[in-house]
């Protein structure tokens, strides 16, 4: 794609939703964000991979503020990302994040997991949250779990179900870190086809992970990165086909071909 120079303070395009500039972090001595700049439009799926400890999950999590950053600048709809407290909370609950382990309360019930957030931070009524999440809970095909406790799932239906919390708090992006490695093989598709649903209803999604299935039939760009940069970005069609760097193509001929 050709450069366009646009001066520093350029009005943002109206459909960039997330935007990161300059990026970097350590961890001690470990640069593990070099100057990442990366802009993710409205309705856009962006899948990002690359080998471990090129700083994929770190990346994910700047985006909600999980990982501080040292420099650099990131914004969500045109507003720097909040430092803490109220306004912080209210962030997170425009960031949809689903981890690998589900995070959900144990001793909650589905349900329950699912309203919380929305009478907490949203302020929805009780009557209206159970609505919605029981809703969700059937979208994401575990409406019949709604009554139970997150250990009488299995570990599909617990990812699903952390999808659709994230989902309740109708987030403007979501954001999800590796969210099928902690699951059985047998397991992973059912999440996947949420994910594929939801790129498909338009949800802004980036998503960390080493679902090269998923990559190729749901993004709209491959991010690939590698020790701590974005190395690359391409459609997945280009990327899988025709990598450019030395460090994509070897990576892909190690996944690819195994």
């Amino acid at each position: 794609m050709a450069e366009v120079s646009v001066t520093k303070d350029a009005v943002p395009a109206a459909d960039d939703l997330v935007v990161l500039k300059d990026v970097n972090k350590h961890f001690g001595a470990l640069h593990v964000l070099q100057d990442i700049d990366l802009t993710i439009a409205r309705g856009e799926v962006v899948v990002v991979i690359g080998p471990s400890g090129s700083g994929k999950s770190t990346l994910c999590r700047a985006i909600n503020r999980l990982e501080g950053i040292d420099s650099g600048s990131i914004t969500l709809d045109g507003k720097p990302l909040p430092a803490e407290g109220r306004e912080l909370a209210r962030l997170r609950a425009d960031v949809g994040m689903v981890f690998q382990s589900f995070n959900l309360f144990a001793h909650k019930t589905v349900l329950e997991n699912v309203t919380l957030g929305q009478v907490k931070v949203r302020k929805s009524s009780k009557a209206e949250a159970e609505t919605k999440a029981r809703a969700l809970l059937d979208r994401v095909g575990v409406g019949a779990q709604a009554d139970k406790y997150p250990a009488q799932l299995s570990g599909g239906q617990q990812q699903r179900v952390a999808i659709a919390r994230a989902l309740a708090m109708e987030p403007k992006v979501m954001l999800f870190d590796e969210p099928t490695s902690a699951l059985d093989p047998e397991m992973i598709n059912e999440v996947l086809e949420v994910m594929q649903q939801l790129a498909r209803d338009g949800m802004t999604m980036v998503v960390v992970t080493h679902e090269m299935g998923f990559a190729r039939s749901a993004a709209n760009r491959v991010v690939f990165m590698a020790d701590g940069q974005i190395v690359e970005q391409a459609t997945p069609e280009k990327f899988f086909t025709a990598p450019k760097s030395d460090r994509a193509k070897d990576f892909l001929s190690k996944i690819l071909h195994h």
